[in-house]
């Protein structure tokens, strides 16, 4: 048995042009990086969308093995056979199709499952995480999809019941940490792909700091609100990338935001009448990152002063402090990119999630 994770689930990246050509009733084709080896620059999950007049859309290399993978693909169409390609260094058709530079390269070609599809776009569209389970052998291309709790949403009618219940943990590992713990039949290789939503940038003060980490965001893809009941602080000229603008003091706005585990919070004011307030809401929730931009010292105090107010000491364990990687920045665009950086590495388990304490 062979087991693949993918570098997160794209299927974003193809969603709206295939949508559109499934509406219009062409059939499509559906390429899939299972795993790749040294300089493939397209991670495991990246996808390729083919019609039969040669409509294309997404990726799986980058270029250098899209023309024998989309001709593989028309031929998937036309005899309904999936199949899974190899491509490597020391392969003649390396050469052929211009993966030279060195590495290897394995690509499921298949006639889109259309049934798994509509669902995973659904769920897509509904901003819900959800795990794909494809096999890659001995049923090329049998599908499962599977919601973050651990329900079965779609399968392919050919996969056995036994099959269906071991993967379902698996899927569940993946979901928190894209790896996960499988124990099946010595008979099957699958890959395990994960789809986690737009993640969620929130920012407590209107800084020039913000407005950096706000453009950056803005080009990850993240969505981003931005809470300053300043409101000269917070304007559109200032924030042009803001999803969302709250002018209320935190106690109330991130309440109505709905701040969640897919949520990265960073405190940017040095005003106790904003910062701590922010904190008594976001430090009890379930967020996953919390930063604060301060001093050691400044933060010292901070937490006396909540102490006393009664937050509960534990609560206020694995706040960032200082916020961000330390790569010795110093202007407020290279301290937005430290944060970022550090946001993003414990969104990818890179670092650790902070623990949520009860109280």
């Amino acid at each position: 048995m062979k087991l693949y994770f993918g570098k997160g689930f794209v299927m974003q990246d193809i969603l709206a042009t295939v949508e559109g050509w499934l509406k219009r009733g062409d059939r499509v084709a559906l390429a899939t990086v299972v795993s790749t080896w040294g300089s493939s620059p397209r991670p495991a999950g990246a996808k390729l969308a083919v019609t039969p007049d040669m409509a294309m859309i997404g990726s799986v290399s980058g270029g250098c093995v899209e023309s024998a993978v989309i001709q593989e693909a028309l031929d998937s169409l036309s005899d309904g056979v999936p199949r899974l390609l190899h491509f490597g260094v020391g392969d003649d058709t390396a050469w052929e199709v211009g993966l030279t530079c060195g590495g290897t390269i394995d690509v499921l070609v298949e006639p889109l499952d259309t049934g798994w599809w509509a669902q995973s776009a659904a769920l897509v569209s509904a901003q819900r995480a959800f795990v794909t389970v494809t096999v890659i052998a001995p049923l090329k291309g049998a599908k499962l999809l599977i919601s973050a709790e651990g329900i079965v949403l779609y399968a392919s009618p050919d996969l056995p019941e036994s099959f269906r219940r071991a993967v379902v943990q698996a899927a569940r590992g993946a979901a928190q940490s894209h790896r996960g713990q499988i124990a099946l039949d010595q008979t099957y290789d699958v890959l395990i792909d994960v789809f986690k939503p737009q993640p969620r940038l929130v920012m407590v003060g209107g800084s020039h700091v913000g407005m950096a980490m706000a453009r950056i965001a803005r080009i990850l893809g993240w969505h981003i609100a931005l809470v300053e009941p300043r409101q000269a602080f917070a304007t559109r000229a200032r924030f042009p990338d803001v999803d969302e603008i709250s002018h209320a003091y935190p106690d109330k706005a991130l309440p109505e935001l709905g701040i969640d585990s897919n949520s990265y919070v960073v405190v940017l004011t040095h005003d106790p009448k904003i910062d701590d307030p922010a904190l008594r809401v976001v430090l009890p929730s379930d967020v996953p990152y919390v930063g604060i931009l301060s001093s050691k010292r400044a933060h010292q105090i901070r937490v006396e002063r909540l102490s006393k107010a009664g937050l509960p000491p534990a609560l206020l364990e694995g706040i960032h402090v200082p916020v961000g990687i330390d790569i010795g920045a110093s202007t407020p665009e290279e301290i937005a990119l430290c944060i970022m950086a550090e946001m993003i590495a414990v969104r990818h388990g890179v670092r650790p999630r902070r623990k949520v304490v009860m109280t």
